[in-house]
């Protein structure tokens, strides 16, 4: 197992009808604002429950953020902090409204240019002070509620920034607050908790068995209850273990003293940037090809994944990756996401866009060892055109 450090002062309120808890979670005199995405958080009531849950403090909101939210949205949100003299943020949303919020907390005190912000890809950002905040969450997916990181579109790419002063006080996870959401965000939800769960677990052995059998749990639940809680929003046990796998793929704890990968979020982030695929399609459509070209660098993990996730134990080894490999485009296909670039009218002729665009981004040595460079990245997109 590597040598790490994990710090994680999330605190999680879990289960039915919390929001009103939200009067003891908040400094009481706080000055609030509360961020939020689209018009679902008001049309459904969630806002008023928030802010009724609020009580007698001060609060002031920003909505619009949208998702992949962009560094534009997140300043005219500083500026509102400033004239009004904020002193908490609230985040009522899914992962987009989540990461702009933290954005928004590490920009309001920054004293340089915000844009030296999207400078640091994974190290900490520049910042001393900043606005603590708390979320609750309506959409299962980025994990964003118990990490301290979060991805902001900025003119035609997209950039992870990170604090340790980002992680949320509080976040509050009430499964039946996303029992309206849309079936394809449901849908997307689950596969981007799934990509993060591989991302970190689908790279090579580390003799760290206790992250290994907490990532595949995740997994193997994801692969249960993913068509059920589809099939029905109100099924409250299914939709319970999907919040509760968003929150745990992506809060340090089954990456921590592993290595990890992420190269299906690094082109994604690309395709998202220049097609406006949903972030969950990108990893649906990428994934699979990115196990295909790189079997021998991940062998040994992917015959794990092979056996302990998908309980495929006859054949040879290549027979069983491959098994492996349809098993989970098949599951991505289940729930109604499709697998294939050219699904999305993405032609041949536009990846060498999407290189060119790792290469401005320096995403020029991605994976676990470093040695996905732009040619091999091509060769993934390429693949990904027809998954073959």
């Amino acid at each position: 197992m590597l040598d790490f450090d994990f710090y994680n002062p999330t605190r999680i309120v879990f289960g039915k009808d919390r929001l009103v808890e939200l009067d003891t979670l908040v400094p009481k005199g706080a000055k609030v604002l509360v961020l939020y995405g689209g018009g679902s958080v008001e049309r459904f009531g969630t806002l008023e429950k928030v802010t009724s849950a609020l009580k007698e403090r001060e609060v002031v909101t920003f909505g619009g953020i949208e998702p992949n939210p962009k560094y534009t949205t997140l300043m005219k949100a500083v500026e509102v902090v400033k004239a009004e003299k904020i002193d908490f943020l609230l985040a009522v949303g899914g992962g987009s409204v989540m990461d702009g919020t933290k954005f928004v907390s590490l920009a309001s005190g920054f004293e340089g240019n915000p844009e030296e912000l999207l400078a640091c890809g994974f190290n900490p950002v520049p910042v001393e002070k900043a606005l603590p905040l708390g979320t609750v969450v309506t959409l299962p997916a980025t994990g964003s509620e118990m990490n301290s990181g979060g991805v902001i579109s900025f003119k035609d790419g997209k950039f992870p920034v990170f604090s340790p002063l980002s992680f949320p006080l509080f976040s509050i996870l009430d499964p039946t607050l996303t029992a309206t959401l849309p079936p394809t965000q449901v849908a997307n939800g689950i596969v981007d908790t799934f990509i993060h769960t591989v991302e970190q677990y689908v790279t090579y052995p580390v003799a760290a068995g206790f992250q290994d059998r907490t990532a595949e749990g995740i997994l193997q639940t994801l692969i249960e209850v993913g068509e059920k809680t589809l099939a029905d929003p109100e099924d409250y046990d299914a939709r319970a273990n999907l919040v509760w796998c968003a929150t745990m793929a992506l809060n340090g704890l089954i990456g921590a003293g592993v290595p990890q990968d992420w190269t299906t979020h690094m082109i994604g982030h690309e395709l998202t940037a220049m097609f406006g695929i949903d972030h969950g399609k990108t990893l649906a459509v990428l994934q699979p090809s990115i196990w295909t070209l790189r079997k021998e660098q991940k062998r040994a993990k992917l015959l794990q994944y092979a056996e302990r996730v998908w309980g495929i134990t006859e054949g040879d080894e290549e027979s069983r990756i491959d098994e492996a490999i349809g098993r989970t485009r098949a599951f991505f296909e289940s729930l109604g996401i499709r697998t294939r670039l050219s699904d999305y009218g993405v032609t041949e002729d536009k990846i060498d866009d999407v290189v060119k665009a790792l290469e401005a981004h320096g995403m020029v040595a991605l994976s676990e060892t470093g040695d996905v460079t732009p040619e091999v990245s091509r060769r993934i997109l390429a693949h990904a055109l027809h998954g073959a």
